[in-house]
């Protein structure tokens, strides 16, 4: 038998991922302590790489920013204008002219994913995308996200709109410990939306012992992307998988990077914020993991409805036995922890969907956050290109069909909060209490992080979103 250390094990796994994607460069990963920030293990992390609707991890940070300076409230209604309404799928395809208040917009951001929503987060916040991609590149550098830039809020495939494992593990942290208010955000299982359940895409929770968070991503040129986030005896830990070839097995590789960071099994290194640049440009997987869009568009759309499937061969206990001693390793070496074993043939979680409601919260009087820039449908993101930031390319339900027959929004209304004062800058808040943890759940760690430069990759080639 031949025993292999951790960090040879996980490399297995990676290596065995790559393979199945196709002659791209390995699979970018991350882990890291959340209080501490300390890099617990990571694979090329600082390769850029599309981040497809991991983006929308930064437009929340910069509508909670907005919140916290008083520049809008969650109660604020938002306008779906023709522009939003232009986005490819998944969405939520909310009719022009539909109110939406920034509690209920980002709560269907995170778990439907919803291009739509995520122009009109961006819109009402920010006045315009433009403006408000100034925002999130702002907030990336001031966080020491340095293989970042961002030209859109939804993660639609744009040639110059890229990320990295090390920078999304950075992004991850900083909501944690500067909105500890909003963890719940990354939590939901699924959503009430009149009479629809809409489930959330990340195949973590409720599957995985402690999982909390956090966010989806995927397009044909990314790859599935995953940044999830577990709690355990009150300590926090962040893994990101970049690039996986399917679904499933980018949750069955983030789990095992938790199982081993859990089990103490790699060695805490030195700061996230530390790690040496990759000067690359980012791949694209487009040929590899779309060659057959169809089976792409079926991994997500079970990773949704069931995760009850045959196991990737990658993780078969036959095909590792038929491998020997090949980079998958023989049985017993192979790095798939039994956690994860056990998520890729567990049923469905069923969850307590969560209300939300389209229109202005009941008794508002306050302004609606309105755009102040180009409001036009976006053709490059147009929902006949067929390209997707996350979930089945499907149209989209209406917003009367969501919300009851009757057209009327849900009842059930959203407490209002009363806005906080401005910050000085990007800074951890002390004022309103965090929400009662969960059990085993614990704050991360607080400090104000040094700011840094966005660093431009490449040229920006003029790539629209592809036809298949």
């Amino acid at each position: 038998m031949i025993l292999r250390s951790p960090v040879k094990q996980i490399a297995l796994v990676f290596a065995a991922a790559a393979l199945l994607s196709g002659p791209a460069a390995a699979n970018p990963a991350i882990v890291i302590d959340a209080s501490s920030g300390a890099t617990l293990y990571q694979q090329d992390a600082t390769h850029p790489w599309f981040p497809a609707s991991l983006s929308k991890l930064m437009t929340v940070f910069v509508a909670l920013k907005a919140e916290r300076e008083g520049r809008i409230t969650m109660n604020t209604p938002l306008l779906v204008t023709a522009r939003a309404a232009s986005m490819a799928p998944s969405k939520m395809g909310f009719r022009p002219g539909t109110l939406v208040t920034l509690d209920n917009a980002l709560k269907m951001l995170m778990v439907k994913s919803a291009n739509d929503l995520a122009i009109t987060i961006a819109e009402g916040v920010g006045g315009s995308v433009e403006n408000f991609a100034d925002e999130m590149n702002a907030s990336a550098a001031a966080l020491g996200m340095r293989e970042s830039h961002f030209v859109n809020p939804n993660g639609l495939p744009d040639a110059r709109q890229v990320s990295s494992a090390r920078d999304m593990a950075i992004l991850a942290r900083a909501l944690y410990a500067y909105f500890p208010e909003h963890a719940d955000l990354f939590d939901i299982g699924a959503l009430k939306l009149g009479h629809k359940i809409i489930r959330t895409y990340n195949g973590m929770l409720g599957r995985y012992p402690g999982a909390d968070g956090m966010k989806t991503g995927f397009t044909c040129s990314a790859g599935f992307n995953l940044v999830a986030s577990a709690t355990r005896h009150g300590r926090k830990l962040i893994a990101v998988v970049m690039g996986a070839p399917n679904a499933t097995t980018r949750v069955m590789l983030a789990a095992t990077l938790l199982d081993k960071g859990f089990a103490g099994e790699f060695s805490s290194g030195g700061s996230v914020q530390n790690l040496p640049t990759i000067s690359a440009d980012p791949p694209d997987l487009h040929g590899s993991v779309c060659r057959n869009r169809g089976k792409a568009i079926a991994e997500i759309e079970a990773e949704i409805d069931d995760m009850s499937k045959p196991v990737p061969s990658m993780f078969s206990t036959a095909a590792r036995a038929a491998e020997g001693s090949s980079i998958y390793g023989s049985p017993a070496t192979f790095s798939g922890t039994t956690t994860a074993m056990q998520i890729a043939s567990m049923p469905k979680p069923e969850f307590d969907p969560l209300p939300v409601f389209v229109g202005p919260a009941p008794g508002w009087t306050g302004p609606i956050a309105r755009p102040r820039g180009d409001r036009t449908p976006v053709a490059a993101y147009s929902a006949d290109k067929g390209e997707s930031a996350d979930g089945p390319l499907k149209p989209a339900a209406d917003a009367q069909s969501m919300h009851g027959r009757s057209g009327r929004p849900h009842k059930t209304a959203v407490k209002a909060k009363k806005p906080a004062h401005a910050d000085a800058a990007i800074a951890p808040h002390s004022a309103p209490k965090a929400k009662k943890q969960k059990p085993g759940g614990s704050a991360a760690a607080k400090g104000k992080p040094a700011p840094a430069k966005v660093v431009a990759h490449g040229a920006a080639k003029s790539k629209a979103a592809k036809s298949n």
